[in-house]
């Protein structure tokens, strides 16, 4: 019997880092993680001498470390499973590396989180309305997105310096075989790329040059889909590493799309949530959608594995509950997830809730006091210790979670009968249960490791071992994969006067 090809997926999110390796069998995939490791961001300072903005504390990732982390996973799980075959990365989306003109990284990539960002929509919209932003990329807009990034960037001595700029895992990927290209699910994200051709954006690129007097342009890299088999890894890491022949996939790099793409759903009658740090709520479709109503509703058209386009909404996820913790850790006040959130489930039902897409929440800081201020400034109860601001945090995702499923299903015109939740998010019972009562809908959840299945996956049908595209994606992930299913309870009343609380 042949031997089955050792898949390894690099799945790498904004709080920590893992390898995966699987292998595809009678129509299954069989995982086991082989590294994990922390990505913790880290505070700088910088004076600005240059001509930049200067004077603060930066907030950057330590690029490196992660580089260290995907080696030693991938050593790992070469020296436990044998030879790899291929391998593929995925990551959160936006943030950049810059590279000099002889390939070498030009300082830690910023962070998206960094607040240099926020007045600059506002000023790139004086070089390119906001309208005809839209009818080019179809990109929701949030201060962080990369076209931002780069605009907030202009005065840096680094910009000035680079030659090119590669997304996170494309620079992984570089520095796994030598190769520099922008694989397409993670390009969609930048407000850079046209929703229609799916190649870089004239229009926008000379309105980032008026704005910054740069030709930001020549920096962008060739464009590939994915599904593509970009290079074999360079033999002096192959040898290092241990890993044989392996071949690096441009999965969906992104890992929404990763995500997206291993979701057992029908998308003809279907919504997701992918669910984690953040949280990405809406339909696939075969086009975009970008018209005016869609622009006002901040959705945004980021394009998926088979030629799809991820419809969606970006809301602030289970950040929320993450940084809470983090918070009270700092105080001395240890929670235990499961503990905590079995006392949240014993508190009374939107007893206070908080618009969880308010920008207020995007920052890290003392969370519990910003939800404390929020509830106090809309005349609700302030929530008191650990498990009523959880609950305050679960009942108020759900509910943007049923405002995004019935704005996607409206502005898309897809009939939604059912939300398919993917992502750590699925481990969340509560979270889960309080969705179905939220939207009114069934929700299905799992698998929980939607992004590395979806990655692993997309591997397989670039190497061969898997035919039959998108559609046999998700008959593998239906028969590998666990589901539970919560049914809608109670009526939609308490739900939409919470929402009238919130004016949402």
């Amino acid at each position: 019997m042949a031997r089955a090809p050792v898949m390894a997926a690099v799945d790498l999110g904004a709080s920590s880092g893992r390898v995966l390796v699987g292998r595809l069998e009678g129509g299954r995939l069989f995982t086991e993680e082989a590294g994990r490791f922390a990505n913790t961001p880290v505070r700088s300072w910088a004076d600005g001498r240059g001509g930049g903005p200067g004077g603060r504390e930066e907030l950057r990732w330590d690029v490196l470390a992660l580089w260290h982390g995907v080696q030693e996973g991938l050593r790992v799980a070469a020296a436990q499973h044998g030879p790899l075959d291929s391998i593929g990365i995925d990551t959160w989306a936006v943030d950049h590396a810059l590279l000099d003109a002889d390939g070498r990284l030009l300082g830690n990539p910023w962070h998206y989180r960094d607040p240099r960002t926020a007045p600059v929509p506002a000023l790139f919209a004086e070089h390119m309305a906001p309208e005809a932003l839209y009818r080019h990329t179809g990109t929701q807009v949030q201060p962080f997105n990369t076209v931002y990034q780069l605009a907030a960037s202009a005065a840096d001595a680094q910009l000035r310096r680079a030659r090119d700029l590669l997304l996170i895992p494309d620079l992984l990927g570089y520095w796994l075989t030598g190769t520099r290209v922008a694989e397409l699910t993670n390009a969609s994200t930048t407000g850079m790329l046209d929703a229609a051709t799916r190649g870089w954006s004239g229009p926008v690129l000379d309105a980032l040059e008026q704005m910054t007097g740069e030709d930001l342009a020549r920096l962008l890299p060739p464009l590939i889909d994915p599904g593509t088999i970009v290079a074999p890894v360079l033999t002096p890491v192959a040898d290092r590493l241990g890993l044989g022949g392996a071949r690096l996939v441009a999965v969906g790099s992104h890992d929404t799309a990763s995500a997206v793409a291993a979701v057992p759903m029908d998308p003809r009658r279907a919504a997701y949530i992918s669910s984690g740090t953040w949280s990405l709520v809406g339909v696939e479709l075969e086009e975009p959608v970008l018209t005016e109503e869609s622009r006002r509703a901040n959705f945004t058209n980021e394009l998926g594995v088979g030629g799809t386009v991820r419809y969606l909404r970006n809301v602030s996820g289970l950040w929320l509950l993450q940084e809470s913790m983090r918070t009270w850790h700092e105080q001395g006040v240890e929670q235990d997830l499961p503990t905590l959130l079995a006392a949240a489930g014993q508190v009374p039902s939107l007893r206070t809730v908080v618009d969880a897409e308010d920008p207020a929440f995007t920052s890290p800081g003392d969370m519990p006091a910003r939800i404390a201020w929020a509830a106090r400034s809309s005349g609700q109860p302030v929530p008191s210790g650990p498990a009523e601001t959880t609950r305050c945090i679960l009942d108020s995702l759900a509910l943007a979670y049923r405002r995004a499923v019935r704005d996607a299903a409206r502005l898309s015109g897809v009939d939604v009968e059912v939300v398919h939740l993917v992502g750590g998010g699925t481990r969340n019972e509560l979270l889960c249960r309080l969705t179905a009562d939220a939207t009114g809908l069934p929700v299905v959840a799992g698998p929980a490791e939607g992004t590395a299945v979806g990655n692993l996956l997309v591997q397989a049908l670039a190497t061969g071992a898997l035919d039959g595209g998108l559609p046999a994606v998700r008959e593998v992930v239906a028969a590998s994969t666990p589901v539970r299913r919560w049914e809608p309870t109670g009526t939609d009343l308490a739900w939409q006067q919470a929402a009238d609380r919130l004016g949402t």
